[in-house]
């Protein structure tokens, strides 16, 4: 039998059942979300921690390790590319990504495979093992390393080679490579607590956004409107109609009943003094001055006096701003707008961070989000940005 209420009727317990469900099925799917990454996280920060490599793992290999060094990690398939004619790579950074985008097992244009083989990475350096020889990437000589956002390529740039080159590698083993490749360079220019540190604030910016379970709703907890096909929606069009269709007819002409036309053209007039035919007003004639410039005038730039404030824009406690900037979540922002300065108080050598955009407490921005010491000067990192 269907449950009813005192009235007998059933479609309170119709919708909470509805809605029920529908922030269930929601709250699994995010809950779900959420413990992929939080696992992701905490595997990078155990592998961060543990990652220390042996010499033992070297033996066997066709390469002498250097006195010191260790063997972290080793991959079979990995091919060679060169690049012949390339910008200035960015500067080897010590950031993590720990939601690697989706790559596609394709060469990108202008990239060469000259050779495959044996990848080995070291806490000296990365040696590429291929049948043409050995070739090696000294961390201490990169200038610039680069990893394609939409392939399994990675561009070393060394001081004693003029070509760029670098490795493709398989999708599946992309993302280890590329985490394993920082630790092994910030192990070597002694940073790998930056590294930690960083982990950390992203496990701990991870935990603040754990799903809440959603209350259960009750059928007591119904509007009426849920009873109208499309609920609140179908009220508000119907209310929007009630005020706009009386309005409508009250601004048009009253009807016209057919032959009252006729009628009133067969009633006579009343006796008027007669209307004097109108006198076409006389043109005075000028000759064409020819095209006239228009003055247009420039738009106005904005200014820190005229806060920029779009319609209905969600900062969550972000100071206003044309960029999008805000505190409610998204990706990081590494690389802000030129303008930036013009609408936050930006911190001294703001240009000289390395990291992403954060707000110190002090309320001032800082470009030194993952940073051990980010915010040192300005009493410490309150919060990050995001667009």
């Amino acid at each position: 039998m269907a449950m009813t209420d005192s009235t007998g009727s059933t479609w309170r317990y119709r919708w909470a059942h509805r809605q029920n469900d529908r922030r269930q099925r929601a709250f699994r799917m995010a809950d779900e979300a959420w413990r992929r990454r939080d696992d992701e996280l905490r595997r990078l920060r155990t592998l961060a921690g543990s990652f220390h490599g042996s010499a033992e793992a070297g033996a066997g290999l066709p390469m002498e390790l250097g006195p010191g060094e260790v063997v972290f990690w080793t991959l079979p398939a990995a091919q060679l590319v060169e690049v012949r004619h390339t910008a200035v790579l960015p500067a080897p950074e010590l950031t993590v990504d720990p939601e690697p985008p989706v790559l596609r097992p394709r060469r990108p244009e202008g990239v060469k495979v000259v050779d495959a083989g044996l990848a080995v990475l070291t806490n000296r350096r990365l040696v590429l093992l291929g049948g043409r020889g050995r070739r090696d990437w000294t961390y201490g000589r990169m200038t610039g390393l680069s990893h394609d956002p939409g392939a399994p390529v990675t561009l070393i740039q060394v001081l004693d080679r003029r070509r760029t080159s670098g490795l493709l590698l398989p999708t599946g083993a992309v993302a280890d490579f590329r985490f394993k490749l920082t630790l092994a360079f910030a192990d070597a220019i002694e940073q790998r607590a930056a590294v930690v540190a960083q982990l950390d604030e992203l496990i701990a910016e991870h935990e603040a956004v754990q799903p809440v379970r959603p209350a259960v709703l009750t059928p007591a907890q119904a509007r009426f409107s849920a009873r109208l096909p499309g609920g609140r929606r179908t009220v508000a069009v119907g209310a929007a109609l009630a005020l706009i269709v009386p309005a409508m007819l009250f601004e048009s002409d009253p009807p016209v009943r057919p032959g009252s036309e006729m009628a009133s053209a067969a009633t006579p007039a009343a006796t008027a003094t007669p209307t004097p035919p109108p006198i076409a007003p006389a043109v005075q004639v000028k000759p064409n001055p020819g095209p006239q410039r228009t003055r247009t005038t420039p738009a106005t730039a904005p200014s820190r006096s005229t806060p920029f404030q779009p319609a209905a824009e969600r900062r969550c406690g972000a100071p206003a701003n044309p960029y999008g900037y805000d505190f409610c979540g998204g990706q990081r922002i590494r690389k802000p707008a030129a303008g930036i300065c013009d609408w936050f108080e930006c911190v001294p050598g703001f240009w000289s961070g390395r990291g992403w955009l954060v707000q110190c407490r002090d309320g001032t921005v800082s470009l030194t989000g993952g940073q051990r010491d980010s915010c040192a000067d300005n009493r410490g990192y309150r919060r990050t940005f995001w667009t």
